[in-house]
């Protein structure tokens, strides 16, 4: 996907950090990303989400809030309506591009923002929550002893994870007087909310509040064993996907008209992770899927293989093939099932010299219905018609070009 680096002015005026992940193809709707407290925008959570999200045509911005990351001020100056008008700054900042919000997603405290200030967004149609707390105030539990020196020197240093970083008495007073419950039941948006049961920052009650203060369209997915900050791979990439399934039920995301000569589109696939072989595979915003390698060689086994899906395509398109014929024929088939086996590998294969390799497609076709040896005979010639297998069994012409 690619990647702009920019900058654009928060609520003082100082410049933020920020990177919009666009879509390789069609821009289809865009989405506004608030990471986690003292978290930044290239989180892997976040990093992963967009990347998903920008596959299916929906461009994701997500920026670094004032004092954190590479933006501009400092973080012990701000407060958590600061935080919110720093989203609402990146809003305007996105509609003065022509690509104002359609899709509002937060991450632990900037869940909480995104909740706040999703009222002032009316391009916005839905939004997302992600270990958010329902009570903004519960983020201070995480200060331990420096709480008190917080409150009594205006100011004080709090080791988070690590990180050192100075929070101030307005901070701490302006979250903790926050109230979620009313901007949340009047949201008027589709709300998904994602949590960890396990969480051990945000506790999962925090989601079960903000589910029930809001009202319909609404939805509540957990996210099983996952941290807080969604550290793991497969975590990231379940609620990515989940995030991007669910967008698609709210946001209208229709593709332009396929190239002439292409009825069924562009088939897109963008590298998903660069330290293995994950794929994203995209057909218009409503049809996805992964692709991946065995974990043997070197991949993440989250997807078929790319031979795997040489072989779903013939199993598929024999199938419909067959089903087609007898519907014409007005032949009692009841159900029809294809078994496709290929007996080599994709990683061995492509260390194989060309004139060395020997492709086998094995099929296995089963049939349910009240029918003679003779309609059987037929449908079994039928399925060596489908065109899928007439384009392995003749090759193909392959014409490349480096964009």
């Amino acid at each position: 996907m690619p990647t702009e680096r920019l900058t654009f002015p928060g609520h003082t005026g100082d410049k933020l950090a920020a990177r919009l992940d666009r879509p390789e193809g069609p821009h289809l709707a865009t989405a506004l990303f608030a990471h986690c407290f003292t978290c930044g925008k290239d989180i892997a959570a976040a990093r992963r989400i967009a990347g998903r999200l920008a596959a299916m045509g929906i461009a994701v911005l997500r920026f670094d809030f004032t004092g954190l990351g590479h933006s501009q001020g400092e973080f012990a100056n701000t407060t958590f309506t600061s935080n919110a008008d720093d989203l609402a700054a990146a809003a305007d900042y996105l509609a003065g591009r022509g690509m104002a919000p359609d899709l509002l997603i937060g991450h632990s405290l900037g869940g909480a923002a995104v909740l706040r200030v999703a009222a002032r967004i009316p391009t916005a149609r839905a939004v997302v929550t992600l270990g958010a707390p329902f009570d903004p105030g519960h983020v201070t539990h995480n200060f331990g002893d420096a709480l008190d020196d917080i409150r009594e020197q205006g100011r004080a240093d709090v080791d988070l994870g690590g990180r050192p970083i100075t929070l101030s008495r307005a901070f701490v007073e302006d979250v903790e007087a926050e109230n979620l419950a009313p901007a949340i039941g009047s949201l008027k948006k589709a709300l998904l909310v994602l949590h960890a049961p396990r969480d051990a920052v945000v506790d999962i009650s925090n989601a079960t509040h903000i589910f029930t203060a809001a009202k319909h369209p609404k939805s509540f997915v957990t996210l099983d064993d996952a941290d807080h900050l969604v550290s793991r791979a497969r975590d990231a990439e379940y609620a990515a996907e989940v995030i991007a399934a669910w967008a698609g039920r709210y946001l209208d995301l229709r593709s332009p008209a396929p190239p002439v000569g292409a009825p069924e589109g562009v088939v897109r696939v963008s590298e998903a992770d660069p330290a293995g072989f994950l794929q994203d595979i995209q057909n218009g915003p409503h049809h996805h899927a992964v692709a991946d390698e065995p974990e043997a060689y070197g991949g993440s086994n989250r997807g078929m293989s790319p031979y795997g899906f040489v072989a779903a395509g013939l199993g598929a398109c024999t199938s419909m093939t067959l089903r087609m014929y007898a519907r014409r024929k007005g032949w009692p088939v009841e159900t029809i099932s294809v078994d496709v086996t290929h007996d080599k590998v994709h990683a061995q294969d492509a260390e194989t010299p060309k004139e060395t390799r020997i492709d086998r497609f094995v099929r296995k076709i089963t049939i349910t219905g009240d029918l003679d040896a003779g309609q059987r005979d037929r449908l079994l010639e039928i399925a060596d018609k489908c065109p899928v297998h007439r384009t392995l069994e003749k090759g193909a012409r392959i014409e490349t070009e480096l964009v």
